[in-house]
């Protein structure tokens, strides 16, 4: 038997190439899908953030597809930036057209003097601080992105790696600043260009096919892990055994439950970091106001940092003539949260307001979800405290990957012959990965039976 840990999107993924039969699903609350769950409350339709699918993997999309019967909304991608009362499209290292002066032309007299001379290489980054102001210059570096890093990573851009980074920021090249200082570009330099979107039923609709027929005790909060005796206990008194562990819970906790993991293995889970959110939902009785998918706000006297509306993911997540303004505010260990949520709440409705996306007049009633496990943060400890727990684990089944302890997976040469324990998805890996990556997870270990 497979007992799998979660029920989120990786644990249905896990279950599902298995084989739902052959697999049972422990989850501690009393739905599935995880951080993609849906909520209906008041007649709108609330994500976990804005979650939209936009992989390149033919596979997944087939399913996902699959899973709402070929029901979903495609757009195309338009994102902005809050800075200071202005809005500058995104990305905003290739739109500093829209910067005000004199800070435009500082951004790029910054990013020029970053430019090697003929025949001169740059040294390799130590840390995402370095990378940043060796793509961008000093200047739009530490006013735009290193605000943003503290906002959303909750920490210094010095303290982090560079190796989650992969294609999700746009490095610029000198035309593509000098030629947008001036005016917009003639192409789109995001590296999302078209998302889809359930029709009904907000993101975990996607993963409907994956969830038909699994085997998921609602309700077992697991509190002990025998990996020796391959045994767990859940805190109704309930005990489980396994052939198969597979484990989707956030990786310091899976670890801290272990009785057989000594002293060392504990203290390097603990050096795992990662963020919280805090999503604020405003329901306002007006239509959208701004075009945007979503929106990142820079101003750090502001907690919001993150925006989308709901029904511009799909017109059926809200009722018509209304908006549902999602704002993200994350804390962490690096940058606790200094306020109540109601605190929050409140000054995040008054920041919807100032930007212009409620109207000052509007009826509107907000409310807040928390999430204790958002972001991974891949600071310099990261992948050798990953080391360590990696080989303390191998002493009771698991197999060594090639690239387990770095936050990217390439699937086209992921390992194959893995083995008693398997960590899947982006809390049980430690990864940087997004849903696709979740779902094909399981379908490596399908290829593995």
């Amino acid at each position: 038997m497979n007992l799998i840990l979660g029920a989120g999107l990786s644990g249905l993924s896990c279950s599902y190439h298995l084989g739902h039969e052959n697999c049972m699903i422990l989850e501690r609350s009393g739905n599935a899908f995880g951080h993609i769950h849906s909520i209906q409350r008041d007649g709108f339709t609330w994500d976990q953030g804005p979650h939209v699918s936009f992989t390149k993997h033919q596979y997944v999309r087939d399913l996902f597809a699959d899973g709402v019967n070929g029901e979903f909304e495609e757009h195309k991608v338009k994102t902005s930036n809050y800075f200071k009362g202005a809005w500058i499209s995104h990305p905003a290292q290739s739109n500093l057209y829209q910067v005000p002066e004199p800070l435009r032309s500082a951004c790029v007299e910054s990013f020029l003097k970053t430019r090697p001379n003929d025949g001169e290489t740059l040294s390799e980054p130590r840390n995402y601080q370095e990378w940043l102001e060796q793509s961008f210059g000093k200047v739009f570096a530490n006013t735009f992105s290193a605000a943003y890093t503290r906002k959303y990573w909750t920490c210094e851009p010095k303290a982090m790696t560079t190796d989650w980074v992969g294609g999700r920021v746009f490095q610029p090249k000198v035309e593509d600043i000098t030629r947008g200082a001036e005016g917009p570009l003639d192409r789109q330099t995001h590296y999302i260009t078209k998302v889809r979107y359930p029709s009904r039923g907000g993101y975990q609709s996607f993963a409907s096919k994956l969830s038909a027929g699994a085997n998921i005790q609602f309700g077992k909060e697991v509190v002990r892990i025998s990996l020796a005796e391959k045994k767990l206990w859940a805190a109704d008194g309930s005990e489980y055994s396994w052939s198969r562990l597979i484990n989707t819970l956030p990786l310091p906790l899976f670890v801290a439950l272990c009785a057989d993991l000594d002293q060392e293995a504990q203290e390097a889970a603990r050096a795992l970091v990662c963020s919280q959110l805090l999503l604020v939902n405003i329901a306002a009785d007006h239509p959208t106001i701004r075009e945007e998918n979503w929106m990142y706000v820079y101003d750090e006297d502001m907690y919001s940092t993150r925006i989308n509306c709901t029904e511009k993911l799909s017109p059926n997540n809200a009722p018509l003539g209304t908006t549902g303004v999602q704002v993200e505010v994350y804390g962490s260990r690096f940058k606790h949260f200094k306020q109540s949520p109601d605190e929050i709440v409140k000054a995040v409705v008054s920041e919807s307001k100032r930007m212009g996306l409620i109207k000052p007049d509007s009826k509107n009633h907000a409310h807040s979800v928390f999430a204790p496990w958002a972001n991974v943060i891949f600071t310099q400890e990261t992948a050798p405290a990953l080391a360590l727990m990696w080989k303390k684990l191998e002493n009771f089944g698991l197999k060594r990957e090639e690239e387990d302890s770095l936050p990217l997976t390439d699937w086209t040469k992921a390992t194959k012959n893995l083995g008693a324990i398997v960590m899947a998805g982006r809390f049980g890996q430690w990864k940087y990965f997004w849903t696709d990556d979740c779902v094909l997870r399981g379908q490596q270990l399908e290829k593995d039976k």
